[in-house]
C-alpha cells in the first residue's frame, strides 16, 4: 500500500481544480490543499526541526487549516497526535510527554496554553490563495516559544526539501483509554489508512461525494471522513467547530449536499428519534462504535428507503474498521444487526482460547489480520505483545490482533458481535477501560473505592456512572466531578455518581459489575 500523501498527489494531479474542502461558503481545491499542506510541512521542517519520524500535536477546531494542518504534518514525514481543545492540561501534558512531541500546532488563543511544554508551538501558516480564517503569524510561529534544537537554520522555509513518504511509516498515533489507569497510543501507518479508504468493499466513493466531517479528530472515526473524501477525489464538507445538535443536523446535510455520513450509534439513534428525515438525500449512512438497534435501523429504512446503511465495526487497533455489514432492505435481522464481512485485504477468525480457529457457528474471541493492523502500542512493546499476536499455523499466517470482542461466523460468512470478554465497553463511540476512570477516581481525598459502568436511563439512553465509596460520612459530587474535568476527556465524565457503602465482590474478590445498582434517574442526589 502506498502513503497517505502518494494517494492525495494522485488525486491532485487527476483533478486540481476539484474542491477538497468546504467550509460554510469558503472552498479549497485540491490544488490549493496540497500547495498549503507543503507549506505546513517546510514550516514544520524549517522552523521547528520536524524530522521523518516525529511526532507533531495537532489541536485544532474543525477548519479548512486542521484539514491542512494534519496533511501538512504527513507530508514532513511526521506523524500527527490529535488532541482536542476540550482536553484538560493534565490529559495534554500526559499525552505530549509519552508522545515525545517534537512541536504543536495550534491556533492562536491556545499558544500561551502549550509555551510551558518548551517544544516549538505553530500555527498554521496563511493560505496561499490569500486570507485565512485561522489568523496565521507570518513567520509560522509564536513569539517567545522555544524552537526545536535542530532546525534547518539559514534555508528560506519555501526552499525546505521535503521527505518521501512510504506505505509503513507511522501516520498518527491515536489515545484511547487504558486498563492500568493512563492512556495508551495506537501506532497507525500510512498503509493502514489507504487500505481502509482505497477501493473500499463496504462502501462507494468517488469525485461526485460529499462526506461530512463531524467526528471529533481525536477519535478514528475521522479517519474514514477526513482521508475517505481526500483520497477518493471526494469533497470534505466541515461541519461547524462546535456540537452538532439532533435538529441541525437535516439543515447541515442538506445545505452540503452530503452524500456519505458517519455516525456513532448514539447519534444515529437520537438522529432517528428527533428528525429522521434528516437521512434524505443521503446516499449511505455508516453507524457503529457500538450495538445498532435493530427497531431505529427498520424506522429508517421505512422513512428514508433510498438510504443504504451500513453497520461498521473495528477497533482502533485495526484503523476504523475491519467489518461492515450493508444491511439489505428485506434481510431479517432477527434482534441484532451483525457487525458483517471483512474489509478487503482484512482476514478475521473466530479462535477459541487457545488461539485455533473455530468453524462457524461456534462462538469464541474475534482475531483481526490484514492491510488494517496497526504497529501496536507506542513505546508499551508489554501490551502490544499481549494484544498482538502472530500465527503460523497452515490455517492461520500473518499477525492478527486479539480484539477481546466475542463473535460467531455464520454459514453465509457474516460475522455477529456477541459482546466483550472483559470489562471494556464503549460509549457514544468513545473505548473506555473501567480501570483507568477508577484509577483516576481513587486518587481523590474524598473516595475510598470506586467502580464505573453504563447503565441505561429512564429515557432509554446510555449513560456513564460512577458507584463511590465514600471516605467520610458524606460525597460532594460537585467537587468530584471539577475534580474529573482537570483530569480526563469530556466523554469520561460520570452523568452520575452514586454513593455506596461498599463495593460488590464476586466470589473471587473481584468487583461484580452486574451486582452495582441501577441509579434512582429521577433523584436529584445523583447530579452534579
Amino acid at each position: 500500500m502506498t502513503s497517505v500523501v502518494a494517494a492525495f498527489r494522485r488525486r491532485v494531479a487527476e483533478t486540481p481544480d476539484s474542491v477538497a474542502v468546504s467550509a460554510g461558503d469558503d472552498h479549497l481545491a485540491y490544488a490549493r490543499l496540497d500547495a498549503w499542506a507543503r507549506e505546513v510541512a517546510r514550516v514544520l521542517a524549517g522552523t521547528a526541526g520536524v524530522r521523518a519520524g516525529d511526532r507533531v500535536a495537532v489541536c485544532l477546531d474543525r477548519s479548512p487549516g486542521l484539514v491542512a494542518a494534519l496533511l501538512g504534518v504527513l507530508t514532513a514525514g511526521a506523524a500527527f497526535v490529535p488532541l482536542s481543545v476540550d482536553d484538560p492540561a493534565a490529559r495534554v501534558a500526559e499525552v505530549l510527554g509519552d508522545a515525545g512531541a517534537s512541536a504543536v500546532l495550534c491556533g492562536p488563543d491556545d499558544a500561551e496554553r502549550f509555551a510551558p511544554y518548551g517544544i516549538p508551538v505553530l500555527q498554521v501558516p496563511a493560505r496561499p490563495d490569500g486570507p485565512a480564517a485561522e489568523a496565521p503569524v507570518a513567520d509560522g510561529v509564536t513569539a517567545d516559544v522555544p524552537v526545536a534544537d535542530a532546525p534547518v537554520a539559514d534555508v528560506p522555509v519555501a526552499d525546505v526539501p521535503l521527505p518521501e513518504t512510504a506505505g509503513d511509516d507511522l501516520a498518527y498515533l491515536m489515545y484511547t483509554s487504558g486498563s492500568t489507569g493512563r492512556p495508551k497510543a495506537v501506532m497507525v501507518e500510512h498503509r493502514n489508512i489507504t487500505n481502509l479508504v482505497t477501493g473500499p468493499n463496504y462502501v462507494d466513493l468517488g469525485p461526485d461525494d460529499r462526506i461530512l466531517q463531524l467526528a471529533p479528530v481525536a477519535f478514528d472515526a475521522a479517519t474514514f471522513e477526513i482521508w475517505g473524501a481526500l483520497l477518493n477525489g471526494a469533497r470534505l464538507v466541515l461541519a461547524p467547530p462546535r456540537q452538532v445538535q439532533a435538529e441541525e443536523l437535516g439543515t447541515l446535510l442538506r445545505h452540503g449536499g452530503i452524500t456519505v455520513l458517519w455516525l456513532t450509534a448514539a447519534l444515529f439513534h437520537r438522529q432517528i428519534e428527533v428528525d429522521v428525515k434528516a437521512f434524505a438525500g443521503l446516499r449511505t449512512v455508516l453507524a457503529g462504535g457500538d450495538v445498532l438497534s435493530v427497531p431505529h435501523l427498520r424506522e429508517l429504512q421505512s422513512a428514508v428507503p433510498d438510504c443504504r446503511i451500513v453497520n461498521g465495526y473495528g477497533p482502533t487497533e485495526t484503523t476504523t474498521f475491519a467489518l461492515c455489514h450493508r444491511v439489505d432492505p428485506h434481510e431479517d435481522l432477527g434482534h441484532s444487526v451483525p457487525i458483517g464481512t471483512p474489509l478487503q485485504n482484512v482476514d478475521v477468525r473466530i479462535v477459541d482460547d487457545t488461539g485455533a480457529p473455530l468453524p462457524d457457528g461456534t462462538p469464541g474471541e474475534l482475531w483481526i489480520g490484514g492491510a488494517g493492523v496497526s504497529r501496536g502500542y507506542w513505546r508499551r512493546p508489554d501490551l502490544t505483545e499481549k494484544a498482538f499476536t502472530t500465527s503460523n499455523t497452515p490455517a492461520m499466517t500473518g499477525r492478527y490482533y486479539r480484539s477481546g470482542d466475542l463473535a460467531v461466523r455464520r454459514p453465509d460468512g457474516v460475522v455477529v458481535f456477541l459482546g466483550r470478554n472483559d470489562d471494556q465497553f464503549k460509549l457514544r463511540g468513545f473505548r473506555i477501560e473501567p480501570g483507568e476512570l477508577e484509577s483516576v477516581l481513587a486518587g481523590h481525598a474524598q473516595v475510598r473505592s470506586a467502580a464505573v459502568g453504563v447503565r441505561e436511563s429512564h429515557v432509554g439512553d446510555r449513560r456513564l456512572v460512577a458507584w463511590v465509596v465514600p471516605e467520610g460520612d458524606t460525597l460532594d459530587r460537585r467537587a468530584l466531578r471539577s475534580y474529573l474535568r482537570d483530569l480526563v476527556p469530556e466523554h469520561m465524565l460520570p452523568a452520575a455518581f452514586v454513593a455506596l457503602d461498599a463495593l460488590p465482590v464476586t466470589g473471587n474478590g473481584k468487583t461484580d459489575r452486574k451486582a452495582l445498582p441501577t441509579p434512582d434517574w429521577t433523584s436529584r442526589s445523583i447530579y452534579v
